[in-house]
């Protein structure tokens, strides 16, 4: 018997798939607990046109992120940190600091789980930050730090 599994099932596939189970397993396991339905054409075209529609979906969330993308390339946040004499800083700039900067100079929202930021910025100067909005976009934005 032919089953279009609802759900992930350990050892026999992923949501979405098509499997070849025997008769008893589908009918004792599969179909009670609704792991999956049986694979008549009906199903197998709604599973198409769900699959479409993800597609389309995914493609409009990439076509977004990429201009989102030139968007914050173009910007350059500034953002100040305290220094004392000799240029020596007081604490840094983190990721939480940047976002906020964002939102607040440009009302951009930005998740601060994006910025990829190896360490903290602890020294005033021009840094360039990857922002990844999406699995395949990754922005370059500009950061300037000033001390005060």
């Amino acid at each position: 018997m032919e089953i279009i599994l609802t759900q992930d099932v350990k050892s026999l596939g992923k949501k979405g798939e098509v499997v070849k189970v025997s008769d008893g397993y589908a009918r004792n396991f599969i179909l009670p607990k609704k792991y999956g339905v049986e694979a008549t054409k009906q199903n197998l075209y709604d599973l198409e046109q769900q699959k479409a529609a993800d597609a389309k979906r995914q493609k409009e969330l990439l076509d977004e992120a990429k201009d989102f993308a030139k968007k914050l390339e173009k910007l350059t946040v500034k953002v100040s940190i305290k220094a004392g004499e000799g240029g020596k800083t007081f604490g840094s700039i983190s990721t939480k600091e940047i976002a906020a900067a964002v939102k607040d100079q440009f009302n951009l929202e930005i998740d601060k789980k994006k910025l990829q930021l190896s360490d903290p910025i602890k020294n005033a100067g021009s840094y360039t930050v990857p922002v990844k909005l999406h699995p395949q976009v990754t922005a370059a934005m500009k950061v300037l730090v000033e001390a005060i």
